[in-house]
């Protein structure tokens, strides 16, 4: 049993994990890598880990649940037991849901449920605030809204550019993630029980 990491875009977030879990000998490693971009950067990071890596283009498919059952088919290929999604820009469906309840976790920049979905950064430059931040939280199928697992403040300083205060971030995630990633496979964090009745009963509907 292991983990697969879903990113779309850069992938540092997937390389912290992949690192981590490599040197500290995790008993439930980083075996696989699934982006819904091709030529996504997080694509010549597994390859230099040495972790395969599966690119899919969403779009070619009739539906996010055909999309979803190759996926599926391809994580009990690996014998995944735990997603991780870093930075993957797409809702899970109820296909990969009902598969995994209550065992994918997401990171988001921002302390939720302020700022959800895409540019959660600009949004909190925009409102402004001076504090936002980091959120992993289990994923149900709403954008950034399933239980929350962790959070950690950050500060905008009067000085931070968008740019800036991204660095600030992303330094915050690829100490928490890793460290909530490890407690949930380890058994340390487990699943509201509240989640797997919402998410049974929206597959019932």
């Amino acid at each position: 049993m292991s983990i697969a990491v879903f990113a779309s875009g850069s992938g540092s977030n997937f390389q912290r994990i992949a690192e981590v879990a490599q040197q500290d000998r995790w008993p439930e490693p980083v075996s696989l890598l699934i982006c819904d971009r091709p030529g996504a950067k997080v694509l010549s990071r597994a390859e230099k880990l040495l972790i395969p890596a599966y690119s899919f283009v969403p779009r070619s498919y009739p539906s996010k649940a055909d999309y979803e059952k190759d996926v599926l088919a391809l994580l009990e290929k690996y014998q995944i037991k735990w997603i991780v999604l870093a930075g993957y820009m797409r809702l899970i469906g109820p296909t990969l849901l009902q598969a995994y309840q209550g065992r994918i976790v997401n990171i988001h920049p921002s302390l939720l449920p302020a700022f959800p979905g895409k540019n959660a950064i600009g949004q909190a430059f925009s409102y402004p605030v001076k504090v936002s931040g980091v959120t992993v939280h289990f994923v149900d199928e709403g954008m950034d809204t399933g239980p929350i697992i962790a959070q950690v403040p950050v500060e905008i300083a009067d000085d931070d550019t968008e740019e800036t205060f991204t660095k600030k971030i992303q330094q915050v995630e690829h100490q928490l993630f890793p460290k909530v990633v490890y407690d949930l496979i380890t058994g340390k964090i487990s699943c509201p029980d509240h989640l797997y009745r919402n998410q049974s009963k929206g597959e019932n509907q």
